[in-house]
Formats: structure tokens, sequence, C-alpha cells
């Protein structure tokens, strides 16, 4: 039986410039942040709200632990959701089960982000959060988990990603995706940027640039004590591209 439970965020208005903060990550309807490196829902919410309408279709090829998923519901959008690991899909399943009234569909697939079963040019707005690399390994032995691959073959994949994204989405949409740096040995590698590289290569033209900063974030202690006795700063920020076709 679906629980009873808030649905929709207190006092919510629109972001209004291109930094982003949510100190409060929002734990309205089923979020929680059980998922590891999955993102507030406030970022999907807002993407969702300003790129498209009622009744569009929303695809998110790293659906995760279903964070799209649920905004997507609750702005009454039909959602398409992609993962290559089937428990990611199981989960988004069981955060997508409570009652709501609308009309919209969800529709769960497990597959590669990378080969989309999809028709060209039938997607509304693509909102998505791929992992960063191999920072964190979402599964042990998946082919074709991209969050297993470090950073120069998972530039390679994401290129392929980037296709896709380009061949399903409808022209004049937009594609909206979350990513961040990493670090080695003390220096920093641009991830975000070179990701957003690969997507203008691949025919997108860059509508936004966003700053997003973080919170709560695991670890910090340990980082923090050896942020000091190395000399390097804590990455504190994301970049949410807005990418139109």
């Amino acid at each position: 039986m679906p629980k009873k439970i808030t649905l929709q965020p207190e006092n919510f208005e629109l972001e209004t410039n291109t930094v982003w903060a949510f100190p409060d990550r929002g734990k309205w309807a089923t979020h929680d942040a059980k998922y590891r490196g999955n993102w507030s829902p406030y970022i999907p919410r807002n993407v969702i709200l300003r790129y498209s309408q009622e009744g569009d279709t929303v695809l998110d090829q790293f659906v995760g632990g279903g964070t799209t998923a649920v905004e997507a519901r609750l702005t009454h959008r039909n959602f398409i959701g992609v993962d290559i690991n089937p428990s990611a899909i199981e989960i988004t399943k069981s955060k997508c089960d409570f009652d709501f009234d609308t009309q919209a569909t969800t529709t769960l697939i497990n597959g590669d982000a990378r080969s989309l079963d999809l028709s060209d040019n039938s997607i509304d707005l693509i909102c998505t959060h791929p992992p960063y690399a191999d920072i964190i390994h979402y599964s042990e032995n998946i082919d074709g988990d991209l969050s297993l691959l470090p950073l120069k073959d998972f530039l390679f994949e994401i290129g392929k990603v980037a296709d896709e994204c380009y061949r399903v989405l409808k022209k004049g949409k937009f594609c909206a995706m979350l990513m961040g740096d990493t670090r080695k040995k003390g220096m920093v590698q641009p991830l975000a940027f070179e990701t957003m590289r690969i997507f203008e290569l691949a025919g997108f033209k860059a509508k936004e640039i966003i700053i997003k900063e973080q919170h709560n974030c695991k670890a910090t202690g340990y980082w923090k004590t050896n942020s000091i006795k190395f000399n390097f700063l804590l990455l504190a920020h994301e970049y949410l591209f807005v990418f139109k076709k």
C-alpha cells in the first residue's frame, strides 16, 4: 500500500541566477539521500519546470536512485528512466510507488545510455546526472557501467552518450546534465569542462553553465585534514550544463 506523504516542497521558487545552493537538499515525496551520489530534487525540479511543459517526455538515462523520475511524475511529465544497473531500476520503481493523481506515465528500462532503444527526435527534455568517471563505483562488474572507467576511457564513452542524447532529443529542446571535477595526485582533472566540450562536438550549444554548490558532503573531516596537510582546496562545486539542440 503506497505511503501517505507530503508530495510537494514548501515555498518553492525557481532559481533565477547561475549559482545554485540547496543546504536543505529536499525531503518531500519519497526523496532521501540514501543512494550514494544522488542529486538534490531541487535540481531536476528547477530544470523540468523551466525547460519543459506538462505532458512532455523527460529522459534520464542514468536514473540511479530515481530522483528525476519522482520529480517528473510530481510535475505531470511523462518519464523514461534508463540505467545499466538493474538494481537502480528496482530502487526507482520503489521510489515512484506513491499515490498521486496524474495522467503522466513512467517507463523504466534496464539499458545502456550509449545505445538507447528510443526513436530519433522523441524526447522533450533530458535531465540527467551521470557518474563522475570512477569516483563512485555503482556496480562491481556490470559490462558497460561507466562508473568503473578511469577518466580517459570515461570521456571516450561519454562521447557516445552525447551522440545518443543529440539523436533522441527534439530540435530546439534542452539537455541538462550535472557533472563535477576530480582531483588526481593533487591536481584538478577538469572532467566537467571536458564533458561539456564533448557535448558541443556532438552538436549541442551551451545555453547555461550553472555553478551548483555542494553541501553535506560525506568524509568532509578526512578531506579537510588532508587539504591542509597537502595544500589543496576542496572541490565544493559542480556544474549544471544546459545544452540546446
